[in-house]
């Protein structure tokens, strides 16, 4: 019965808050990384078929896969500054 007392003693501690923010600032930056990652994947996918299926608009294609890339890889870093918020607020 003490073991039990003594396990819902530290949900009201300072200690206790602080790392939950941590795990939880954590589970969000990684499920906040899983969208650009499989994003991403899709973005060089579709260019490399595209640019296999045509490749005189290589170029074209390629560039547009940078630009793709670059806004699905601003999401992973708004999901990182979200992260350090949580963790530091």
């Amino acid at each position: 019965m003490s073991i039990l007392a003594q396990a819902a003693e530290p949900l009201t501690s300072p200690e206790f808050k602080t790392a939950m923010s941590a795990v939880g600032a954590g589970f969000a930056y990684g499920l906040a990384a899983i969208g650009p990652g499989v994003g991403i994947g899709i973005v060089v996918g579709n260019a490399v078929q595209a640019m296999a299926r045509q490749p005189e608009a290589a170029g074209l294609v390629r560039t547009t896969m940078f630009l793709g890339i670059a806004f699905t890889e601003a999401l992973a870093l708004i999901g990182f500054v979200v992260f350090i918020l949580l963790k530091f607020a």
